[in-house]
């Protein structure tokens, strides 16, 4: 087992007090994370102790900690994964060969691309989330947002590890780019589409947290198959804290759809909005929105700069070990979707150049189990929730800008476009509502009435234990 170094002003298992040019460059670093953590994250709170999970290990066992813990003082730091011993590359043109322990210079500028897509998206998520503090419905869900927040802001020092140690004085200058860039700003937007949407609620923050965060899942597992060893490492480390904020996600929806069932139980009618609560159909529609943003970040469905990156051993597939196949993919085919005229079809193509496509897939099975769970609830009142068309409201790929429906029919634009305003999408009507309840809750024995309260606390405590001291 890797140990952490606690003595440092960064907690890390990379051993950085040995390179202390690599340290003081990230400690130079630091007081520029700091400013915009208190710039742009958390809008409150900021001064308020927060019972929090930090990493002590790597192991099963120790990766975290729980303690109160001020956000501006909490210890981020940067942590891989132990190593596998003689690990091989499994997959592409170098599969077989050992795994690299630098970045070989044919690769630099991919690799280096491929670590700034991932490490825009982590801080960018938190500027999103940064005013949702002012409304939780209880502090349970307070001390959630905040501790997706602070994990989030450790991915950022992963990725920025990774830039400064390997990537010399580009990989510094990108660093410093991550902490320029802002969600949703018009003349210095995050990369990636999705991370500049507003959060404006938190409806919108589970679903993110479940969709937005799930693809999150799909592609750090598919850089933890990397050829490059530290960011194997790195993204295997990753998935262990990306997995509460999908939680975060699942729980909190389940949560609202319970609070839903009640309302639709106790007054006999599907409209519960004069009730307090948020209707089956507006659920439908956030759910809409946030999964079709979220398929765009997959990319379109053929890619030459994918298959580049899997023949190279960059990044490889979901659980890339346990498929069944030559890991080459070179005389293999892969069926993807495509509008032919006015019609949804598909056609088969080099799986090469389908692994975007491939991994879609991945997250779309893995989407549909969590609106089945949603679905057992629902079942109580007759209704269910459904994953739409993945050609539906896109704006990347074959599917961009096309007028398909939530159930995969093509049709005129103008009828799509207001069907898209009135009926698929949320209405002006339906964030009204949802802003509407929005009022915050931070007395510990009280929830927000339109969400159910969680099952079990956190860390073995009572559900209205004092998460946050406000």
């Amino acid at each position: 087992m890797t140990s952490v170094d606690y003595d440092t002003l960064i907690p890390n298992n990379v051993d950085l007090a040995s390179d202390r040019r690599l340290q003081r460059a990230l400690e130079a670093w630091q007081p520029k994370f700091i400013r915009w953590w208190k710039a742009l994250g958390p809008q409150a709170f900021q001064d308020r102790e927060v019972y929090l999970r930090t990493a002590v290990s790597v192991s099963q066992e120790g990766w975290a900690n729980f303690g109160y813990v001020k956000m501006p003082e909490y210890r981020w730091g940067i942590f891989l994964a132990d190593p596998v011993p003689d690990r091989k590359v499994s997959f592409g043109d170098h599969a077989g060969d050992p795994a690299w322990q630098e970045v070989p210079g044919e690769y630099r500028a991919d690799l280096r691309r491929l670590v700034v897509v991932q490490g825009d998206t982590e801080p960018a998520s938190v500027e999103q989330q940064r005013a949702l503090c002012m409304t939780a419905p209880s502090l349970y869900d307070l001390r959630n947002l905040f501790q997706v927040n602070v994990e989030e802001a450790r991915h950022l020092w992963a990725m920025v590890y990774l830039l400064h140690r390997y990537f010399g004085r580009d990989g510094r200058d990108e660093a410093d780019e991550l902490l320029l860039r802002h969600s949703g700003d018009e003349d210095n937007p995050r990369i990636l589409g999705a991370f500049n949407e507003e959060t404006p609620d938190w409806l919108s923050f589970f679903f993110f947290t479940y969709f937005t965060d799930r693809d999150g899942k799909f592609q750090l597992a598919s850089l933890k198959e990397s050829a490059f060893d530290p960011l194997a490492r790195t993204c295997e480390f990753m998935l262990k804290e990306e997995a509460h904020h999908m939680f975060v996600g699942a729980s909190g929806i389940s949560r609202v759809i319970q609070r839903t069932v009640e309302l639709m139980k106790a007054h006999d009618t599907e409209e519960i909005a004069p009730y307090g609560g948020i209707e089956v159909a507006t659920l439908q529609r956030y759910l809409n929105f946030h999964y079709s943003v979220s398929l765009d970040l997959f990319g379109a469905e053929t890619s030459t700069n994918a298959a580049n990156y899997f023949a190279a051993g960059l990044k490889g597939r979901f659980h890339e070990a346990e498929r069944n196949d030559d890991h080459h993919l070179k005389e293999d085919l892969y069926e993807v979707p495509q509008l032919d005229g006015d019609q949804v079809t598909s056609q088969q193509v080099p799986a090469l150049s389908a692994l975007n496509e491939a991994l879609r897939d991945d997250y779309i099975a893995d989407c549909s189990k969590g609106v089945e769970r949603w679905n057992r609830i629902l079942a109580e009142v007759g209704l269910q929730l459904v994953l739409p068309h993945v050609g539906f409201n896109r704006k990347v790929g074959a599917f961009a800008g096309q007028p398909v429906t939530p159930d995969g029919r093509v049709v005129d634009r103008a009828e799509w476009e207001r069907s898209l305003r009135e009926s698929w999408l949320p209405t002006d009507s339906d964030k009204a509502h949802v802003l509407s309840l929005m009022s915050p809750i931070y007395d510990p024995r009280r929830i927000a009435g339109w969400i159910a309260p969680p099952a079990t606390g956190i860390h073995a405590k009572p559900v209205e234990y004092e998460y946050v001291l406000v």
